[in-house]
């Protein structure tokens, strides 16, 4: 990659935390961050989260998005309702990489309750590195966003 794409992030309370940390490990890195919240432990709906995200990568404002919630399981089905957004939950970074190259997948998702800071940062590292492979991935990608 010539230059770092801005990543929006996004989470519930159960991402918190480790949100936090990954826009720490990237800003280090000299990535531009948008965070899009939660700033409170306390309840809350990740569809607010995924939405903030799947809207800064749709209007051009962000590259790439990162979301968490406990399990990444609700956070990812609610990006995937966005037209122009295909998230990838992942818990190791074959499938990170994977996602990008074979379904250019423009959000991570990550539950924290399964993924520690290190293997996000390993996730985050090879899905931010992969390019998509196009050929007849493309063909693929064309589906899903046709589907609905």
């Amino acid at each position: 990659m010539s230059s770092k794409p801005t990543i929006s992030f996004g989470s519930d309370h159960g991402g918190l935390a480790l949100r936090r940390d990954l826009i720490e490990a990237l800003r280090a890195k000299g990535y531009s961050v948008l965070d899009r919240g939660t700033n409170t432990t306390e309840s809350c709906d990740y569809p607010d989260y995924a939405h903030a995200v799947g809207a800064d990568i749709t209007s051009g404002q962000a590259a790439l998005g990162i979301l968490i919630c406990t399990t990444g399981i609700g956070i990812s089905i609610a990006a995937n309702k966005m037209p122009g957004i295909r998230a990838a939950l992942v818990q190791n970074p074959d499938a990170a990489a994977l996602s990008r190259r074979h379904n250019n997948a423009n959000v991570l998702c990550f539950g924290a309750k399964y993924v520690d800071l290190p293997l996000a940062l390993t996730c985050t590292d090879a899905f931010l590195t992969a390019e998509f492979e196009g050929g007849r991935h493309s063909r693929r990608v064309d589906k899903l966003e046709s589907c609905g």
